[in-house]
């Protein structure tokens, strides 16, 4: 099976190489890589060791962020190593202040594990989330490294729990600890027969709760909305758009939209802005045109912290693989409506039994969902505490944590 896994991998870098000249995330990809690898053999020795944090992409990143920071409190004597799967991740995160060091994971072949492995001291090895690398796991096994793994939700369609699964099911095993999201995750892996496991939560609540509390302003927000109650539509895709845009002309007149696409590419922006419904400015030219109703977000990194403007939020994706992150809305007490790609998140799940949120199917869905809000002062209020209640619940994953890590 090991065999089987490494060619598998080494086909998908290989994909990779092949078209890395016609695609951008591709060439990144391969670049990076290729100056991690001359970054670190310039390295001087400095005999400390190191806590080595992974995330796949930005969202995982977030999600680990504060377990990051905390651990960088307490000891501080210890280097931080951060790598990244993606370049979505890297790129944007490359000069994180509060890791010594960032850098592209190396392909998941035994040859450059050992490589980037021996360059450091590792004291322990932390995957956040969805981070399942079959060849490392068994390097640091073999080497005595513990590893965690932290804001981990299981399902019983994952590949673990079925028949073929227990060679995948094998590299969890020696894990020195396991956080998981909800009971039945937990339940999966003892059932298994992985004792070293606790429902810890999920930081990604500790680190949207941290964003509330900063309470960070924009003007240019502030003076777009005026006295005019904000709907937001953040990180959708063009299944969203299509069923969306049609439906803002449908908003009280006195409604303004802060939308903010998955993809922010000129082309795509600019077919937003032919197709919108209303009259529509990207955030970049927002002093030139103030009396548009819809203003695009052109850039990466504010929209977390726009939804502390919004009365209610749609969150993109849903239509298409997944839906993104609601946690960030739901933190400022903002309900939110999704598509019907939601199951794999206990928080949507939650939030839809509770009534803080809103799944729809279709355009005639979405427009009911999005007048219920716009109209219904009661409906807001209501959906609106049972949002900030949620997130009050939820807090606390990344102390959890830090009590159990061994450090």
């Amino acid at each position: 099976m090991r065999l089987l896994y490494t060619f598998s991998i080494i086909v998908y870098g290989l994909i990779i190489r092949i078209i890395s000249p016609f695609n951008e995330k591709a060439r990144l990809w391969v670049k990076g890589r290729q100056a991690s690898r001359e970054k670190i053999k310039l390295m001087q020795a400095d005999g400390r060791q190191w806590l080595w944090f992974h995330a796949a992409s930005l969202g995982e990143f977030e999600q680990g962020r504060t377990v990051i920071e905390a651990v960088r409190r307490v000891k501080p004597e210890y280097g931080i190593l951060l790598t990244f799967f993606s370049p979505s991740g890297y790129e944007i995160r490359k000069n994180y202040e509060h890791a010594d060091l960032v850098l592209y994971l190396p392909e998941d072949r035994l040859p450059l594990i050992e490589d980037f492995c021996n360059r450091f001291n590792i004291r322990a090895v932390f995957f956040i989330k969805y981070e399942f690398w079959y060849n490392l796991l068994n390097y640091l096994n073999r080497k005595d490294i513990p590893f965690y793994f932290f804001s981990v939700r299981f399902r019983s369609s994952q590949h673990f729990f079925k028949g073929y699964g227990t060679w995948f099911l094998h590299h969890l095993r020696p894990a020195r600890h396991i956080f998981v999201q909800d009971e039945i995750s937990f339940e999966l892996l003892t059932k298994a027969g992985i004792s070293q496991c606790s429902i810890a939560g999920d930081t990604r609540f500790d680190r949207v709760a941290q964003l509330a509390k900063k309470a960070e302003r924009f003007p240019d927000i502030e003076d777009f909305a005026g006295q005019n109650p904000l709907f937001v539509a953040g990180s959708t895709w063009p299944a969203d758009e299509k069923l969306l845009l049609p439906l803002l002309s449908e908003l009280p007149e006195n409604y303004k939209v802060v939308l903010a696409p998955h993809d922010i590419s000129s082309t795509h922006v600019d077919n937003i802005l032919r197709t919108c419904s209303l009259p529509a400015v990207r955030y970049s030219e927002i002093k030139t045109n103030k009396a548009a109703r819809v203003l695009l977000i052109d850039n990466i990194g504010m929209l977390s912290r726009i939804y502390r403007y919004a009365r209610f939020a749609y969150i993109g994706g849903g239509f298409g693989k997944a839906i993104h992150n609601i946690q960030e809305p739901v933190a400022w007490g903002c309900p939110v409506i999704f598509g019907p790609n939601h199951q794999k998140f206990t928080e949507a799940l939650d939030l839809l039994q509770l009534g803080g949120a809103i799944a729809v199917n279709n355009s005639m869905e979405m427009k009911k969902a999005m007048l219920r809000f716009a109209t219904n002062e009661k409906a807001i209020e209501e959906s609106s505490a049972i949002c900030r209640a949620y997130v009050d619940r939820s807090l606390g994953a990344t102390d959890l944590i830090l009590q159990n890590i061994g450090l």
